[in-house]
């Protein structure tokens, strides 16, 4: 399979998406509003909070943001299984740090690397290691303050979709830097994963991560 473009094509978006992701952001918010905000809005929500030193992001995915998010979530899932790769899914779980003052709802995160370090149902985000990889998709808001707010936090790697395309970032000496091919899965890179997001526009997810295990396998053997 030949990648021919970076990102879904413009032409399908307003198909796709139904609504644009819609943000926003409140000022001077105490770090006390901010954990009484998420007790009450609970987890059955589809906004994505996050807080940065007295600044309240809200956002609300579009249709097009989680088609996009879930696909990429399982491409993740299926290199961990496919790689025998340990794996816990954490989704879009509050990662906060009272400390830092700084929390954030990834749109996915994994720990895999340290998949052993977090044990049980219901472990404690805040005592534990960071997430080993996040997924941001940013396709009509910017995710600038998510970026860093995931920096501080020390995620390791960030894969983030924009209109532009996928990039994935690995944190070195406390920035971000752009790779050629991400540090937890060696062989896959942000033009292989378009060809598959690309495939998404004739057929399924299913079909999709068909595509993905029998490319894998062949590169694998």
């Amino acid at each position: 399979m030949v990648a021919t473009s970076t990102s879904i094509d413009d032409r399908h978006i307003d198909d796709l998406q139904g609504k644009v992701t819609q943000k926003i952001v409140l000022q001077n918010v105490s770090w006390q509003t901010y954990q009484a905000l998420l007790a009450d809005m609970g987890d059955h929500r589809a906004s994505r909070l996050t807080y940065d030193q007295g600044t309240l992001e809200i956002k609300m995915p579009s249709n097009l943001h989680e088609i996009i998010n879930r696909l990429l979530a399982r491409m993740v899932t299926t290199l961990t299984e496919e790689l025998g790769l340990d794996l816990k899914d954490y989704g879009s779980t509050t990662l906060d740090r009272e400390d830092l003052e700084k929390g954030v709802e990834p749109d996915s995160c994994f720990y895999i690397q340290n998949a052993d370090r977090v044990q049980g149902l219901n472990s404690d985000t805040a005592t534990d290691p960071p997430p080993d990889l996040a997924i941001e998709v940013d396709i009509t808001s910017s995710s600038t303050r998510r970026m860093e707010v995931y920096k501080r936090l020390g995620i390791p790697e960030v894969w983030r979709y924009t209109k532009k395309g996928l990039t994935i970032s690995q944190l070195q000496n406390g920035e971000y830097v752009e790779r050629e091919f991400s540090p937890t899965f060696a062989m896959v890179s942000p033009a292989v994963i378009a060809q598959f997001l690309q495939l998404r526009e004739t057929t399924d997810d299913n079909a999709v991560i068909r595509a993905l295990r029998t490319w894998l396998r062949e590169e694998i053997s």
